[in-house]
């Protein structure tokens, strides 16, 4: 696939990097040089120095030949007039912008083939807000991952001493929730995988991916942690784009301050939020933290957009008291650093990011993407579609797919009932696959499984 990407910025630059491993032809476009230059350094990419919404640098970069265009410029208008000259001058099938403003993600029936030509719109901002607000729902999680309409999520959890299902293998897991179906998809110990079997034991400290129904998740989480009290309290530091759209969120339903070091911005969010406490000052000031009783607050989020200050801010509030907290962290050597520090939870928006892009690039019917472990690892849903003849997974079992090294089916969605998977479920056409790599090399692999053959048309 010949895959152009307008703005080698943070989310640019992230999905560039992360389609460079694989078999895709990638193009990006930006001004500036240097993060180019950067990119050509690490990666098999060829690079465009203009601005991505002049019709002759869209066509040096090969916009004709394109099958899809990214548009990720930091300024909303810019991709979307980028779009709209592929749309009309190159004729590319498929356009994604970034959207920030809220003005337009209000009004989305204007990104049309009748009036602006946009195939899908993303909001980074958002799509941070929306799991942050999901890992806050479930206090004991490291990732939550929806996945057939959130009837299906996959969820990430730290296995501590007590949880009942620690130092025992796994075939127990049945006896303990005899009503319950789950499937741990994998393990990760001490930052490497281990493929799951009804003999592992579970350790204190694994980081474990289980799959199961949404309202059945507390019950598996409870067999691997002692569950924390729900939050109450949580003091949000930085009152951006994600701040802000979070505070909107939560403020009705928890007892709520945010820190704001600009004047202005403090002001205009104290005007807008209803039900949140907003303070001006530094999210890193102790004597400011300690007066408002850090020590009192259940969740500490680091929203800014200066990774020192999220690190530093998150990191001395747990050191005064805060009972969990969680950092944005956009430099992957930074969350690397951190992964055994203090702070709980480290949060890559760009990872968090790149699924909502993968989902409409990778091949074969997929509809929903989750890039894991910082890029190594993904989850995603596929459906299947053809017969036994026509397709290598519909009409068989398990166990008879040849299935990638790592790779585990984990549950299946068959109009709007929750399966979790055995070696013997067989598929069927239509049915919501949701896979797990511990290595994604072999997506390839996994895309061609669900491609249909040319005897099914």
């Amino acid at each position: 696939m010949k895959i152009l990407i307008l703005g080698a910025g943070q989310i640019g630059s992230s999905v560039a990097a992360s389609l460079a491993r694989e078999d895709d032809d990638i193009t990006v476009v930006d001004t500036n040089p240097d993060f180019l230059q950067a990119l050509q350094d690490h990666y098999d990419i060829r690079t465009v120095q203009g601005h991505a919404s002049h019709p002759d640098v869209l066509a040096r970069a090969g916009a004709a030949d394109a099958d899809l265009v990214l548009a990720v410029t930091d300024n909303d208008e810019s991709n979307i007039v980028a779009c709209q000259i592929c749309h009309n001058l190159f004729h590319t099938p498929t356009k994604i912008a970034r959207i920030r403003n809220n003005t337009y993600l209000e009004n989305p029936e204007i990104f049309n083939n009748d009036t602006i030509s946009i195939d899908m719109l993303i909001s980074p901002e958002q799509i941070v807000t929306d799991y942050i607000e999901r890992l806050i729902n479930h206090p004991n999680a490291l990732q939550v991952l929806d996945f057939a309409g959130g009837r299906v999520q996959l969820v990430a959890v730290k296995a501590f001493h007590g949880g009942p299902l620690v130092g025992n293998p796994l075939k127990e897991l049945r006896d303990h929730i005899p009503q319950t179906e789950t499937r741990v998809a994998a393990i990760f110990r001490d930052g490497s995988p281990i493929i799951p079997k009804a003999e592992t034991i579970i350790e204190a400290g694994d980081e474990v991916f289980f799959i199961a129904a949404s309202k059945d998740i507390m019950s598996v989480m409870g067999e691997l942690r002692r569950l924390d009290k729900p939050y109450k309290r949580i003091m949000l530091a930085g009152g951006g784009q994600i701040g802000s759209r979070l505070a909107k969120a939560l403020e009705n339903d928890y007892q709520l301050k945010l820190i704001e070091s600009n004047p202005k911005r403090a002001e205009f969010l104290a005007g807008e939020l209803s039900n949140t406490i907003v303070l001006l000052g530094d999210v890193a000031n102790e004597e400011l933290l300690k007066e408002e009783d850090i020590d009192q607050v259940d969740l500490f989020c680091a929203l800014t957009n200066d990774d020192e200050a999220n690190i530093l801010s998150a990191m001395l509030a747990k050191r005064l008291g805060a009972r969990k907290v969680l950092s944005l962290i956009n430099r992957a050597a930074y969350v690397d650093l951190i992964e055994s520090s203090s702070i709980d939870i480290a949060l890559s928006p760009q990872q968090a990011t790149i699924g909502s892009l993968l989902a409409h690039i990778r091949r074969g019917d997929i509809v929903a993407v989750h890039s894991l472990r910082r890029g190594a690892a993904e989850a995603l849903e596929a459906i299947a579609h053809g017969d036994k003849n026509s397709s290598l997974v519909v009409g068989r079992r398990i166990d008879e797919i040849g299935l990638p090294p790592g790779t585990t089916i984990g549950a299946i969605v068959r109009n709007d009932k929750v399966i979790i998977t055995h070696h013997d479920t067989v598929i069927e056409a239509e049915d919501h696959v949701i896979l797990f790599l511990i290595n994604k090399r072999y997506i390839p692999e996994v895309e061609r499984l669900f491609q249909v053959g040319f005897s099914f048309f």
